[in-house]
């Protein structure tokens, strides 16, 4: 179980973050959980808790959004869902594509108090 070390990076980067930019309270974090990531969005959430204690995310509500794994057929340009479609091409059956989105485990928002804003 690998996502142990990302919730670790993730607590490092917005602590990081947050000590650069002056914020001393954290009330939310959303990432980004591409489907091909081999990141597993509910063990990140699973282990989330416990990772944060004593941190400046404690009380920081933790969101995961899933992006699909979407990719184009090189031989006919069909856009898919690599997932729903076992990696083939719906349109053609080609097994030949390159991968769009979905691969990447990113931080998209730090929510911050408004106060701590300006």
């Amino acid at each position: 179980m690998h996502e142990i070390g990302v919730v670790r990076q993730l607590v490092r980067t917005v602590t990081e973050f947050a000590a650069q930019n002056g914020v001393t309270d954290v009330r939310e974090v959303v990432v980004d959980c591409g489907e091909l990531s081999l990141v597993i969005p509910e063990y990140v959430e699973e282990l989330y808790p416990a990772v944060i204690k004593d941190s400046i995310l404690e009380h920081a509500k933790l969101t995961v959004r899933v992006v699909p794994g979407m990719a184009e057929c090189n031989d006919c340009d069909e856009i898919f869902n690599v997932v729903q479609c076992r990696g083939y091409c719906p349109n053609c059956g080609s097994f030949d594509k390159t991968v769009l989105t979905g691969r990447d485990f990113t931080i998209r928002e730090i929510v911050v108090p408004e106060e701590q804003t300006e």
